[in-house]
């Protein structure tokens, strides 16, 4: 139970810490990693709605990044 209150604690900061999309991602290439509290504050930022081309961009160079080994996945 421990580990959902923190993932969530961590989740609801990260939510009100970051103002848009590029200020999130540009947060996960600073720290070269994304954390599943990014994950989950980066897909409620894109639920419920279209997805602009910025934010496909965005999206992708995720992906790639990850792909390509220079984002690393941590807890």
């Amino acid at each position: 139970m421990l580990g959902y209150a923190a993932v969530s604690l961590d989740f609801w900061v990260n939510l009100m810490a970051i103002q848009s999309e590029e200020e999130m991602v540009a947060k996960i290439f600073a720290t070269r990693r994304i954390t599943r509290a990014d994950q989950s504050v980066l897909m409620s930022m894109f639920a419920g709605s279209s997805i602009s081309n910025n934010d496909k961009m965005l999206i992708n160079q995720i992906y790639d990044a990850l792909i390509q080994g220079r984002l690393r996945v941590v807890e």
